[in-house]
């Protein structure tokens, strides 16, 4: 039985991928934490869409929780999700940076302040020339908390919108540049009449997004079987 003064030991389930040689150098960093690829508290996932079958029946089977990274999920990998969190605790994050979870927050107050009406909301995003998905999950995650702001439910598709100029009445617009070795960067813009808000978010490093994970792995273990996201490990920090 581990104790509160043991270090949390994180299994990494792609370890040799970019996040998780980030999150293990964060671990090396913190004596709070320490990687045991064979009996960890919490298991993390950074790996793909493709891979996450096998993350999930593997932190079911060990009774961990998991903390998903990964973007680019469907339909399918949603319901997996959701019936692995019916038996333990499961937080999906397309962006476990903190700013970022913030910026989320600060979102859907903001469309919930503003309105649909008079003001138009366009995200946009950028990131190395190597990311597969675009719009990127987080820009996804951005447009979703806009659209919980204004009143919609969750996966509400008026939501969304392509990237051409045409836009419907109250969808949300969004672009996306891919190119260099750019970590992520993230401005969600509120064009009203003759004003606008522009709330942005510079990811300089994923060693932001390995200190977020460790984060969320903390709050993660010991919470019972659900659904969780990183809002909710802000709000308890």
């Amino acid at each position: 039985m581990r104790t509160d003064q043991q270090p949390l030991r994180l299994s990494l389930f792609a370890p040799e991928g970019r996040m998780g040689q980030a999150i293990a150098a964060a671990v090396a960093a913190d004596p709070g934490f320490a990687i045991d690829q064979d009996h960890g508290d919490v298991l993390v996932d950074f790996s793909s869409p493709a891979a996450l079958g096998k993350s999930l029946d593997r932190a079911v089977a060990a009774g961990i929780p998991i903390l998903i990274g990964t973007t680019g999920l469907d339909d399918f990998a949603e319901r997996r999700i959701a019936a692995a969190a019916s038996e333990i605790a499961v937080l999906v994050a397309a962006n476990t940076s903190l700013g970022v979870a913030l910026l989320a927050d600060l979102v859907e107050r903001a469309a919930k302040v503003l309105g649909p009406d008079q003001w138009d909301i366009e995200v946009v995003e950028a990131h190395h020339r190597h990311k597969a998905d675009a719009p990127s999950g987080t820009a996804l995650h951005l447009g979703q908390a806009a659209v919980t702001g204004r009143g919609g439910e969750s996966g509400e598709e008026r939501g969304r919108s392509g990237t051409g100029l045409a836009r419907q009445p109250g969808a949300i617009g969004y672009a996306a540049i891919r190119g260099g070795t750019v970590a992520g960067d993230h401005d969600v813009m509120f064009l009203g009449d003759g004003e606008r808000l522009i709330l942005s978010h510079r990811a300089e490093s994923r060693a932001i997004f390995a200190r977020g994970a460790l984060a969320a792995a903390r709050f993660l273990h010991g919470q019972p079987a659900g659904l969780y996201a990183m809002r909710d490990v802000i709000e308890a920090l």
